[in-house]
């Protein structure tokens, strides 16, 4: 018995997310289908997070268990000749037999990326949220240090999560601007469902004026959903590294 853990990038367009369901096409179901194809054997993968319906990955790791003498390292290219273009195994490596691509998570890397102009994109319309308003950057920018640290971010989640508790550690929260597109990194030990859409919500009404730099430590004290701004749509979400 072999550990495989690989390392995934896919475009989330038309998939429901990372987990399998009952009804719904989902990156774990296609992953897992194209295992059985090239050992025989039907396996369960698991992911290192359950990215929603929409979201995109560049560096989404999984593991699985297998019996099959395909050397680990190929299993990268004997996967990837199973796959839909739209789904690519990068990496692939043996790890110990206690390895867990969840369990074993110390943190991770999300990027969002805004389209800051006057229309909307054809092209990039699966890969961005279109923003329309003028936002202000410098605002948005001076309100990411109080994001930063170990807080209870109660009012960054949407309900339907059933976290024992909300208390996340940021890490690192910057935003890069290039002509029109606004991109918004975010790195924390682990995050809570819908946080990143929340506090790029919460930074849009920063940016928009709406709320003031200053008062994202209040809001994040206050623990109230209702405080913080919208859950922005997943098109523009994907998630960048996962650490061990």
């Amino acid at each position: 018995m072999k550990n495989i853990k690989i390392i995934i990038e896919y475009d989330g367009t038309n998939y429901f997310g990372w987990q399998r369901q009952n009804s719904q096409i989902t990156i774990q179901e296609c992953i897992e289908e194209a295992l059985n194809k090239v050992t025989g054997e039907n396996i369960s993968v698991t992911g290192s997070s359950r990215t929603d319906s929409g979201v995109h990955a560049k560096g989404f790791v999984a593991n699985f268990k297998t019996n099959s003498t395909i050397p680990p390292e190929k299993f990268k290219d004997a996967l990837n000749t199973k796959l839909p273009s739209d789904i690519v195994v990068k990496f692939s490596e043996e790890v110990d037999l206690n390895f867990h691509s969840r369990y074993a998570c110390k943190g991770k890397t999300y990027k969002y990326t805004i389209l800051n102009q006057e229309q909307r994109s054809a092209l990039l319309r699966n890969y961005t949220y279109f923003v329309k308003a003028n936002l202000n950057i410098q605002l948005m920018q001076e309100a990411c240090k109080y994001f930063i640290g170990k807080q209870d971010f109660e009012a960054f989640k949407s309900t339907g999560s059933s976290v024992k508790t909300s208390i996340r550690t940021i890490t690192e929260l910057y935003i890069e601007r290039k002509d029109n597109i606004i991109e918004i990194y975010v790195s924390a030990d682990g995050f809570l469902y819908n946080m990143v859409r929340i506090i790029v919500g919460t930074l849009i009404e920063v940016g928009t004026g709406k709320i003031k730099p200053e008062d994202i430590k209040d809001i994040i004290n206050s623990k109230d959903r209702n405080k913080t701004g919208k859950c922005v749509p997943p098109q523009g979400l994907i998630l960048e590294k996962v650490y061990y």
